[in-house]
């Protein structure tokens, strides 16, 4: 579906939109066109992630000096990985319907605990074992002191990372959780510091 938000193009995945939606979006246009703050607020279950991801993505499309990243933040690992599978949804329609490739990048961002794939930090079971090992393996002192003990363990996947993962930025597309500890293991990079700093080019057109 193509909606026209007071001159912008929508592009909305669905066949059918509620009312309270194109309200949403409307005055989520108005908030985003006066350059303010805005609290907007819908009830449970009536669209609301799509719809500002509807709107958000066509006025990053039109003025993308205006809007360059939407970073949306929730409570729980489901919510967010619900997000990334509607922005997944809504990015392949517009593929579907402009025949063009989407140059987007957006992915979620979570703890160590979620990301890590080091077998032995992973296997952990509370978070903040993970944080603490993590460190203990990364650390700016322990690096510097393996390059004269190489008996000192490190993180494989930092290291790895940190040579070769900084110059190489992530390709676009969308990434859930699972989708970057894949694209990690394939690269023998850290998935979680992989997403922190890549988030310095995501959601820009």
């Amino acid at each position: 579906m193509k909606l026209n938000i007071e001159g912008l193009l929508v592009y909305f995945p669905y066949d059918y939109i509620y009312p309270e939606q194109y309200s949403y979006m409307l005055e989520l246009k108005r908030t985003l066109d006066a350059k303010g703050h805005g609290v907007l607020e819908m009830p449970s279950g009536t669209g609301k992630t799509i719809s500002l991801l509807s709107l958000i993505v066509a006025y990053q499309r039109a003025f993308p000096l205006e809007v360059t990243k939407l970073i949306y933040c929730s409570r729980t690992v489901p919510e967010i990985e619900k997000v990334v599978e509607e922005l997944r949804k809504l990015m392949e329609f517009y593929t579907k319907e402009t025949g063009e490739s989407n140059n987007f990048l957006a992915l979620a961002l979570s703890s160590r605990k979620n990301l890590c794939i080091h077998p032995e930090v992973s296997s952990l079971r509370f978070g903040k074992e993970v944080d603490g090992k993590c460190h203990s393996l990364t650390a700016s002192y322990v690096r510097a002191q393996h390059h004269s003990n190489p008996n000192l363990p490190v993180c494989r996947f930092y290291e790895e990372f940190d040579s070769v993962g900084r110059q190489v930025p992530l390709p676009a597309g969308i990434y859930n959780l699972d989708d970057l500890k894949a694209f990690g293991r394939r690269k023998g990079w850290c998935p979680y510091y992989l997403a922190r700093y890549s988030t310095t080019c995501a959601s820009t057109p």
